[in-house]
């Protein structure tokens, strides 16, 4: 059966069953899968358009950065701050949160999102891609501020990924449920190809860095052997959150970012890596921990802390935290 439904009609029927919306979110939403498109072209081309290989810079978490990366994070930046349609953003690749220099009175959201995730994957054809997170204003009588991104992820009013490979995707939550859409190239158009995505229960993938085994702690040792022991597990690990995720999204399992004696505190960023995905995961009716406590109710100290990911189906969440 051929797509009919785009992505811009899709959000905007969603967003008029909630009574007095504005429009602002379909709006923001749709921005950000411009800057998708965009991005997509960009990595689809970079190779020959002198964007493979690093930059020279450095970014706050102290990473160097890719120049993908950082054109990444500028086209984001640039459509999103046109838009009018929220009060700030942050980005992976900026120390301090953005203001809108275009803010409309009265914006209502803040926006924080990883421009390019997996991006040392770039130059490898491995697929890469972009996560955000969008919250309401705490106050929106006033101007946005830092703290208005320092919610628990039970506050998120949208969260989504794009994974850039053999095709373009845009995945989004707005809390009714789990939606898919793929770029048709020949159209510009991002075409609704799985409504309501749900997560299996029970999987039989595990997916985590086995060469950082020698610094896990001994509950992880323990689990993966476990899963690779009586219950028979398989592994698939690509390297690239986004990838790793969306497959078991839609086959179940589980992936694992632990902490580990070397990160102590997790190694992900909590704000727009681990809690918008941990959001479409409970959505599609999954569930993710940081090893002790479910993602989504942790509050964030700062906007770039750090995480343990632990995310996948319940029957795998539960035998991590020892119901099974």
């Amino acid at each position: 059966m051929i797509p009919t439904q785009t992505l811009s009609r899709f959000i905007l029927m969603e967003e008029q069953k909630y009574p007095g919306s504005t429009g602002e979110l379909s709006m923001l939403l749709s921005s950000i899968a411009l800057g998708i498109k965009i991005i997509g072209n960009l990595v689809a081309t970079a190779g020959f358009k002198g964007l493979s290989g690093y930059s020279g810079n450095v970014n706050v978490q102290g990473e160097q950065t890719h120049r993908l990366d950082e054109e990444a994070d500028e086209t984001l930046v640039g459509i999103l701050g046109s838009s009018g349609h929220f009060g700030s953003l942050v980005s992976e690749e900026r120390d301090e949160v953005v203001e809108s220099e275009y803010q409309a009175e009265g914006a209502k959201y803040v926006v924080a999102f990883d421009p390019l995730d997996g991006s040392s994957n770039i130059g490898s054809n491995i697929p890469v891609g972009t996560i955000f997170t969008i919250f309401r204003k705490r106050n929106g009588n006033r101007r946005a501020f830092t703290d208005d991104f320092l919610q628990s992820g039970r506050s998120i009013v949208a969260a989504g990924y794009s994974v850039y490979g053999a095709k373009t995707s845009f995945v989004y939550s707005c809390g009714n449920g789990v939606h898919g859409f793929t770029l048709d190239p020949n159209i510009g158009e991002f075409m609704l190809t799985e409504k309501n995505i749900r997560m299996p229960d029970k999987g039989n993938i595990y997916s985590v860095n086995e060469g950082a085994a020698k610094d896990w702690t001994p509950d992880v040792a323990s689990f993966v052997a476990a899963l690779k022991g009586k219950e028979s597990y398989t592994s698939r690990y690509v390297g690239s959150l986004v990838a790793d995720f969306d497959r078991n999204l839609r086959k179940g399992g589980i992936f694992l970012h632990p902490a580990n004696s070397k990160h102590p505190r997790g190694k992900l960023r909590l704000l727009y890596e681990c809690m918008p995905l941990a959001y479409i995961a409970e959505q599609a009716g999954g569930m993710a921990s940081n090893g002790l406590k479910n993602i989504l109710d942790i509050q964030p100290r700062n906007i770039h802390e750090r995480c343990p990911f632990i995310v996948g189906g319940k029957y795998e969440i539960e035998m991590f935290n020892g119901r099974r």
